[in-house]
């Protein structure tokens, strides 16, 4: 079967995509759980019983509750340091005094990544450690059916009312007597999301039918998201939320009767907010929030202010099921807050601790064979035997000194193991499905060495070649892989304790991907074969003998291996952006040696040489007529001789010795502008320093340069029509930033009059979808109509513009100046280096990979959740709809590597010079190195599964690669179809 290049990587990319898909299937599985809620819990246990005969104890009922009602008010990205640090005791008086003098008991909750809102609150409400899967779910929040509070107290005829984030209402549905969901998504509104929960407050509050209200403010958290912690609207949100706390506190104090229980008001957060404004990493900024328990049961503070104690945030579900007299939800690992219940006595103390131990203990059974030899359940058993003679001398009336350091002793003896059991069990939360993730790994491996062996062919000067699939499809080998892989199948799905995704499929399905394993395995043992039959290669091109390697073939190689071992370091994953910084410059001080040798290394000799055999390639040009020969992978050699033997002009030869140190220059100001990975993070950059609401003028100022630049840069390769929707899209895009406040205009007085921009923004899509629509008007009469390479390459351009106008409108105005440089970039290398130096396409397809992965970070991305800029996904929307949303998105976060990726189809399709097999070279070459480094991660993190960083570093980097190869094989589907008219030339 032959196949084209472009076509035989896009049908590899595809490929691997599955494979990549089934493998974080595999990888991200969901939590391993006690048995269903729906099953009957049976009998709570009873104390321990004390030793001895004839002496038991009759205390075998769940205690009774500690508080009447319970007021959760949960502010969505409330940070510890809200609370507790400067913003606290300026915009939270109230809240603060509560805190230092009050009947407050106050701590830090850490919250496990991912922190995104949905996992929270499940962590809140089950006090289980959610799947990191969850981060994806977050979008459409299905129903819990795992054990939890708020089912518990509904069982128990509690009456619940809840206003706030509608997640609640998709995870607990018809659990509330009451509730008023709002869209946690629309980022923009940070006002009415949060009124339309107050606005119920205070009918509410007089009403006696209710036992728990929540509540839950998004407002703090779309604040952050549009301007980060720093903003000046951060402060009256938290002054306005510690209103919202005094009337609900005030309230509850009114209520109490002297024989009634106190009531309790919670605060806490579901996560913090990293220095950006985003959430979703490891950082310590997003992972401690407060957490307030405010009641007249507990004493005035008195003495000096203590740093608030870290808890964990899985912590609050068994502390509050006891406050309530409910059952610990099975799944829970959190332990029960000791702080909250030390007003009890110690029997009711220990009794409590017991029902915690006992819950934990019997999950770690369900979870682990070997749960016998667990610290945690060991040393349980001793604080329960210990418990049982602390209860015969408190039957037998015992009240010594004993008793009491008796009881002091078997708290301290069932502290530790809880605290063990609870450790033991968040390390097995998560069981991987094993099975899917080889079947998905063997998928991605044997697609890269497809791409590897095929490379000198694929690489040829027609850019295609004979697939060798029919010996192999209808081989006995293929057959009975066939049979021992479908084998394999049924053993494992029969006998597999955990259910596996992968058995879960459909049989037919099943059996496509055991053949096309089989298929993928035949194939490549038999272009195996042929090469080892024929281990002489074939040159990149018969033109020219020596194919000895560049110092840059070199370079890339070198960088590329390099970049793939790295990631087997949690470090190097969190400052990957300092490898790729790293690799250009390197790859620029390179270029800027061959420029060097272009236009001064020359010898006599060379030229005469050039002279020989350029008269030889023009022999062979006018016997074979062989037009389609890859000039610049056949001439690279030639034209670096010849041309520089030519007399230049001056400003041309300074210039490309000059442009690698500019682009020097523009790397290292974007380096300044925005701060990523982790280490480093949280020092100021420039693009803090501009978003401060103090130097709007200057940020202003800086948005209109680059947007005029952006017009400049873009638009000489545009027609006409394209010129003018883009010079007003532009402007449109300075009009959308000025109305949401983000920029002025020079005759603004103030920023009173800030809107959500839904027209601005609107009118910016309308020229966008204009100038991709006449570029796709081109593109098509290209194709379909006349092969016309010009016409084609023009509507590439409009297409590439449209794009370009996209990512102004959805970058952040301090991010203008990425997109500025972007283009001068491009412009240079084309001009200065490209052209003159005349690289082959898959030299020049690697730099264009390698500028792409660089700009990515300068953007301000990094491998961390809490850097997708999900704001970016609402712009012109007025409420949340999920597929331009997740597009917008997707789109915002991967620009640079996507505009880099366009701009080499672009750049590849306008040069004359160039022969059709050009494109094909680029899309294999972009394909391949793509499937380098996610080969090679997926394989790292295999063995790396049960590393201490595997879900704060290693896991968010997985979902990165996964998406990153999705959108790859997306960008080679464009390739081939730009390709279809090439094709027929080369059969011509």
């Amino acid at each position: 079967m032959r196949l084209r290049s472009g076509v035989f990587a896009a049908g590899c990319l595809l490929v691997q995509a599955l494979g990549v898909g089934l493998f974080l299937r595999g990888f991200f599985p969901l939590p391993v759980r006690s048995l269903p809620r729906r099953e009957p819990r049976g009998v709570p246990p009873a104390e321990p019983p004390p030793p001895g005969p004839g002496v038991t104890s009759n205390w075998t009922k769940i205690p009774s509750p500690l508080f009447k009602k319970v007021v959760i008010v949960l502010i969505d990205a409330l940070r510890d340091d809200f609370v507790f640090g400067s913003k606290g005791k300026q915009f939270m008086p109230y809240t603060t005094q509560l805190v230092e003098k009050g009947t407050c008991c106050s701590f830090i909750a850490e919250a496990k990544p991912p922190t995104v809102t949905m996992p929270r609150i499940k962590a809140l409400m089950t006090g289980s450690i959610p799947g990191f899967i969850d981060v994806i779910m977050n979008l459409n929040s299905p129903t819990l059916l795992e054990d939890n509070l708020i089912w518990q107290a509904k069982t128990a005829g509690k009456r619940i009312i809840f206003y706030g984030d509608d997640t609640w209402v998709k995870l607990f549905p018809k659990h509330f007597v009451e509730y008023d969901g709002t869209t946690s998504f629309f980022v923009s509104d940070y006002t009415e999301v949060d009124d339309n929960v107050t606005r119920h407050l205070d009918s509410v509050l007089k009403r006696e039918d209710w036992d728990i209200l929540i509540l839950h403010y998004l407002g703090l958290d779309h604040i952050g998201h549009l301007t980060g912690p720093n903003s000046p609207l951060v402060g009256p949100k938290l002054y306005e939320m510690d209103n919202i706390l005094k009337k609900i506190h005030t309230s509850l104090l009114s209520k109490e009767g002297e024989s009634s229980l106190p009531n309790l008001l919670i605060v806490c957060g579901d996560h913090g907010m990293s220095e950006t404004g985003s959430h979703g990493g490891s950082s310590e900024e997003e992972v401690h929030t407060p957490l307030l328990f405010i009641s007249s049961a507990f004493e005035k503070r008195s003495g000096p202010l203590k740093q608030p104690e870290l808890v964990q945030q899985t912590d609050l579900a068994a502390t509050l099921a006891i406050g309530l007299g409910l059952p610990i939800s099975r799944n829970s690992v959190g332990n029960i807050i000791l702080s909250v219940i030390e007003g009890k006595t110690m029997r009711e103390q220990l009794r409590f601790l017991h029902l915690n131990g006992f819950q934990l203990s019997r999950l770690l059974q369900e979870n682990m064979p070997t749960y016998e030899k667990d610290p945690g359940f060991e040393h349980f058993k001793i604080a329960e035997k210990s418990h049982g003679n602390w209860i015969k001398l408190y039957l037998e009336g015992n009240n010594s000194e004993v008793l009491l350091n008796l009881g002091k002793k078997v708290l301290k003896q069932y502290l530790e193991a809880l605290k063990i059991l609870s450790s033991s069990l968040s390390k097995q939360v998560a069981q991987y499905d094993i099975y899917s993730m080889t079947v998905g790994t063997v998928i991605v491996l044997e697609v890269l060495l497809l791409l590897l062996l095929s490379m000198p062919k694929a690489l040829s000067s027609r850019a295609e070649f004979e697939v060798p699939l029919s010996p192999p499809l209808f081989s006995l080998l293929f057959y009975l892989m066939c049979l021992m892989l479908c084998a394999v199948h049924v053993i494992v799905c029969t006998s597999a304790e955990n259910l596996c995704y992968f058995c879960s499929i459909s049989w037919l399905m099943a059996v496509g991907v055991m053949m096309l394993i089989s298929a993928l395995t035949c194939v490549i043992l038999s272009a195996f074969g042929k090469m080892l039959e024929n281990p002489k290669l074939p040159a990149k091109n018969p033109a020219v003998s020596n194919s000895s390697w560049s110092e840059l073939d070199v370079l890339i190689l070198a960088g590329t291996v390099g970049h793939a071992v790295s990631l087997g370091a949690s470090s190097f994953i969190e400052e990957e952006h300092q490898t790729w910084y790293f690799l250009i410059n390197t790859l620029c001080l390179a270029l800027c040696q061959e420029i060097c040798r272009h236009y001064f290394l020359v010898k006599e000799c060379d030229l005469h040489l050039s002279t020989a055999v350029k008269q030889n390639f023009d022999d062979i040009e006018e016997t074979t007529q062989c037009r389609n020969v890859d000039i610049p992978s056949c001439d690279s050699k030639l034209g670096k001789v010849t041309s520089s033997g030519q007399l230049l002009k001056g400003s041309e030869k300074w210039m490309g010795l000059a442009s690698p140190w500019i682009i020097l220059i523009c790397c290292r100001l974007l380096r300044s502008l925005n701060q990523t990975g982790v280490q480093w993070a949280h020092r100021p950059d420039f693009g803090h320093w501009l978003t401060s609401s103090e130097h709007k003028a200057v940020l202003s100022l800086l948005a209109a340069i680059s947007l005029v630049m952006i017009f400049i840069l873009v638009q000489r390769r545009c027609s006409l029509v394209s010129k003018i929707a883009m010079a007003l899209g532009l402007l449109g895009v300075y009009s959308y930033r000025a109305a949401i406040g983000n920029v002025v205009f020079p005759w603004q007085q103030d920023s009173k009059d800030i809107s959500k921009g839904i027209i601005e923004a609107r009118f910016v899509y309308v020229f966008v979808l204009g100038i991709i629509f006449t570029g796709t008007k081109d593109l098509l009469k290209s194709q379909v109509i006349s092969a016309d390479c010009k016409t084609k390459s023009i509507g590439l351009w409009e297409v590439y513009s449209g794009l370009v106008l996209l990512a102004a409108l959805i970058f952040r105005p301090h991010n203008l100046p990425v997109l500025v440089f972007c283009l001068l970039i491009q412009m240079i290398m084309t001009r200065c280096i490209w052209k003159p130096l005349k690289f082959d396409a898959a030299q020049i397809t690697i730099m264009h990979y390698w500028f792409g992965q660089a700009f990515f970070y300068f953007q301000g991305n990094s491998n961390s959740i809490a850097s997708v800029d999900i704001s970016a996904g609402f712009v012109g929307l007025n409420n949340y709809v999920e597929i331009p949303a997740i597009f917008l998105t997707g789109f915002a976060t991967y620009a640079g590597p996507l505009l880099w990726a366009i701009h080499l189809l672009c750049y590849l399709s306008s040069e004359v010079s160039r022969n059709s097999a050009a494109i094909g070279h680029g899309c294999f070459c972009y394909a391949l190195i793509c499937s380098v480094p996610v080969t090679v991660y997926i394989i790292l993190v295999t063995g790396l599964r049960y590393h201490l960083f595997i879900w704060s570093v290693f896991s968010p980097k997985l979902l990165y690669e996964g998406m990153h190869v999705f959108i790859t094989a997306a960008v080679c589907m464009f390739f081939t179809a730009m390709d279809q008219n090439q094709s027929q030339k080369i059969h011509d």
